[in-house]
This record gives structure tokens, C-alpha cells and sequence, in this order.
């Protein structure tokens, strides 16, 4: 059965810039939407940032201009840039990979990972 495994969380002041990596094992990512959601203390998961099969990428308002989805198929990994980060971003992040279509709800997809802190302080 295929794992997704995130990468990259971490500690960084406002202002700054943190990369997130998802690498999957076990299946092929192409033919899956990938996501990565987030979820803040007290809050519930949000989709923040979300790249078709075809490619396409789409944002959540409260990341666009700052947040940037990719992916290498080549290396079965999907990657989340983030810069200008906020004290409001501070979070675990998800990635999540939904086959032959996308869905902003985060128990429809077939794989999760297990998240990554990111904590960006003021």
C-alpha cells in the first residue's frame, strides 16, 4: 500500500521562507491530485494548496502569492515553498494525494501523510 511522508517543517521567524516535501512510496503519483492541507491549534484542517492531474494549481486567498505547489514525478515527491510566512500560518502540515480527482475534503483522499510542524513566530 502506498505512504506519503512530508519533510521540511520547522521553526522560522515572520518574514521568512520554509520548503515542505512529500515523497511518495509504494504507488505512482501520477493520475492523483495532490494537496496539502494545514491545520492551526483550535482549528479545523484547511486545504491550502492543491495541484490537479493535469497540473493545474489553485490556493487558498489566505496563501496565494506566498505559497507555491509543485511536483517532480520523476522523484514521486510533490513540494509546498512557502515564503513571506505569518505568525497565521504556524500549523501542522498534511500532504494528501487524491486518485482521478481532486476533493477539498481531507478524509476523501486515498493517501495522508502524518503532518509536519511549521511554527513561524513574530
Amino acid at each position: 500500500r502506498g505512504q506519503l511522508v512530508e519533510s521540511g517543517g520547522g521553526s522560522v521567524q515572520s518574514g521568512g521562507s520554509l520548503g515542505l516535501s512529500c515523497v511518495y512510496t509504494g504507488l505512482i503519483l501520477s493520475g492523483h491530485c495532490m494537496d496539502w492541507f494545514r491545520q492551526a491549534p483550535g482549528k479545523e484542517r484547511e486545504r491550502v494548496a492543491t495541484i490537479t492531474i493535469g497540473g493545474s494549481t489553485t490556493y487558498a486567498d489566505s496563501v496565494k502569492g506566498r505559497f507555491t505547489i509543485s511536483r517532480d514525478l520523476a522523484k514521486n515527491t510533490f513540494y509546498l515553498q512557502m515564503n513571506s510566512l505569518k505568525p497565521e500560518d504556524t500549523g501542522m502540515y498534511y500532504c494528501a494525494a487524491q486518485r482521478g480527482y481532486c476533493s477539498d475534503s481531507w478524509w476523501s483522499h486515498n493517501y495522508r501523510g502524518q503532518g509536519t510542524q511549521v511554527t513561524v513566530s513574530a
